[in-house]
């Protein structure tokens, strides 16, 4: 008896958290708080020094598992960002890393409930009773709270991904170039009869990172087409095409029309469909081709009716307004002024604007010029793209990724995003270039498509001078 009672009295002073003095509230008080804490950061530790050995070391596993491929996701985030997006091209593994997280979450909550049954509450004096209780509660709502969050941003990364990017293969550069399309319209009054408001072409370079952003103007006529139907149909440039039911004029951004409501788009472009793009895109496309004189393999479109959505999902975006702009669907009748027609004013200074104000900058055009609107868009562009700051997206993510599949459709395949964000760090320390196809340097009128076509080439491929005292 005597040797039985002596085995105790040393296990409990090796092993304290395991067979503690049950009658000292002060050493229950004080074990109480450690394996509540333990249990919080070290999921699987209160068991394994106190309860069942086997669901801690399991536990434990668990977590250190989690540990090792969250450091090993950190370090390819801020050491080799290419990387990530190799593995997120990859989005099963994403809905499987869900799951995982989905099940750690109701092992910590098991955890957690199984850790306040081995406090023993009772025994813990009465005044810390409450106090532990209470940041057991709170760390487990923690800790149970956390890992759902990550898994729904995991989930959500990957339908965003399979949402908006497509599985294909991926075009190698062009001339050393990138070339993606980039197409903004207003889809809310029904996409058949839908004509591009914004056009332009970004161009980013392979290696340096340079990106060169030129806007064309949606109301350029007399487009030449890149070799294809569209140049089969028309040699001699875009001539439009009118009649009693449907009729439209020989500008760029009529293409759309007459290929969706006009004649049969398939006829004209039979793999748009299958390789996520449309007839009028395409036919888009090939005229951007055949104005600035390059290839572009992508596109991407911005539907503006979402624009909103995601601007007020980023929390706002910082503009400085220039000129006093106007909001509403312009004049009734002709002479009618804007104080009378204008349903508000957007003022003259730097100012946060939700996403209907800022809709409203973007869409502004009666009493300024089409190229003021253009510039007024590539601003607002640049200012979006300014506001993905990681914490931004982090506290934000789900309704961003929400108003980003909803916002934007494209054919620019996963594969792509690895090696575009290969050259994004690049990109971020050097200044972008912008070109818009407007007066003074181009006329809108009768453009000149052999100049635009020598500007776009000058201005991608630079001739870089020579060292002095080299070879002859």
């Amino acid at each position: 008896m005597m040797a039985a009672r002596g085995g105790q009295n040393v296990a409990r002073s090796t092993k304290p958290m395991r067979y503690p003095d049950a009658t000292s509230e002060a050493v229950m008080t004080r074990r109480g708080w450690w394996l509540v804490l333990l249990g919080f950061l070290i999921p699987g530790s209160a068991q394994v020094l106190a309860g069942n050995r086997k669901l801690g070391r399991v536990a434990l596993a668990a977590t250190l598992t989690l540990w090792f491929f969250a450091l090993a996701g950190l370090g390819i985030f801020f050491f080799a960002r290419d990387w990530l997006f190799i593995v997120l091209e990859q989005t099963w593994l994403l809905y499987v890393a869900r799951v995982i997280m989905i099940a750690y979450a109701i092992l910590w909550l098991v955890l957690a409930i199984d850790t306040l049954r081995l406090v023993k509450f009772v025994r813990a004096r009465s005044g810390a009773r409450f106090g532990i209780a209470g940041l057991a509660v709170v760390l487990m709502a923690a800790g149970t709270g956390g890992a759902l969050y990550a898994a729904n941003i995991v989930g959500v990364t990957g339908e965003t991904l399979d949402d908006v990017f497509q599985d294909g293969p991926v075009a190698d550069p062009v001339d050393g170039y990138y070339n993606i399309l980039l197409l903004g319209a207003d889809s809310g009054e029904g996409r058949d009869s839908m004509r591009f408001d914004s056009i332009s072409v970004v161009s980013v370079n392979a290696e340096t990172g340079q990106v060169t952003i030129t806007g064309i103007p949606r109301d350029m006529p007399n487009v030449p087409f890149a070799p294809g139907p569209m140049a089969d149909m028309y040699p001699n440039g875009y001539e439009g095409h009118a009649d009693a039911e449907c009729g439209w004029e020989g500008k760029i951004n009529q293409l759309n029309t007459e290929l969706t409501l006009c004649r049969n788009g398939a006829d004209f472009y039979p793999d748009a469909e299958a390789n996520g793009s449309t007839p009028g895109i395409e036919a888009t496309k090939d005229a951007a081709e055949g104005v600035l004189g390059i290839e572009i393999p992508y596109y991407a479109f911005i539907d503006m009716s979402h624009f909103a959505n995601l601007i007020d999902a980023l929390g706002g975006v910082e503009i400085n307004v220039t000129e006093r702009l106007p909001k509403g669907g312009g004049p009734a009748y002709e002479g009618q002024s804007a104080d009378e027609w204008a349903i508000g004013w957007i003022e003259v200074g730097q100012q946060r604007m939700d996403g209907d104000t800022a809709q409203w900058y973007a869409r502004s055009r009666y009493t300024t010029s089409d190229w003021d609107r253009m510039e007024r868009q590539r601003e607002l562009q640049a200012a979006i793209l300014a506001q993905f700051d990681p914490q931004t997206v982090l506290l934000r993510f789900q309704d961003i990724a929400k108003a980003g599949s909803d916002l934007v459709s494209t054919d620019i395949p996963k594969g792509l995003l690895a090696k575009l964000a290969g050259i994004a760090e690049k990109s971020q320390q050097l200044g972008m270039t912008s070109i818009e196809l407007v007066p003074p340097l181009v006329d809108p009128d009768y453009p000149d498509y052999a100049a635009i076509q020598q500007l776009i080439h000058d201005t991608l491929h630079p001739v870089v001078p020579e060292e002095e005292g080299g070879e002859g």
